[in-house]
């Protein structure tokens, strides 16, 4: 979910910042889009580390060993 909002958010942040030619009386539309591109690349990176930490888990088996030797020592 992290690398598709990322990317959603880098596309809208690029388009507001470089094609909309619009002004919205008190916001800057370019800056949005600026703040927009800026939460995406970190959206991309979180998601990123996020995936390479599940990747690189590992699993062990624990085998417990039992004999059947009495480990008490007789005196015959």
């Amino acid at each position: 979910m992290g690398l598709g909002l990322g990317i959603f958010l880098l596309a809208v942040g690029a388009i507001l910042a470089f094609a909309v030619n619009y002004a919205v009386y008190g916001i800057e539309l370019q800056t949005v889009g600026y703040i927009l591109m800026a939460a995406g690349v970190l959206a991309l990176l979180l998601g990123l580390v996020m995936n390479t930490q599940r990747a690189n888990t590992t699993h062990r088996e624990v085998v417990d060993r039992r004999d059947d030797t009495d480990v008490r020592h007789r005196d015959v």
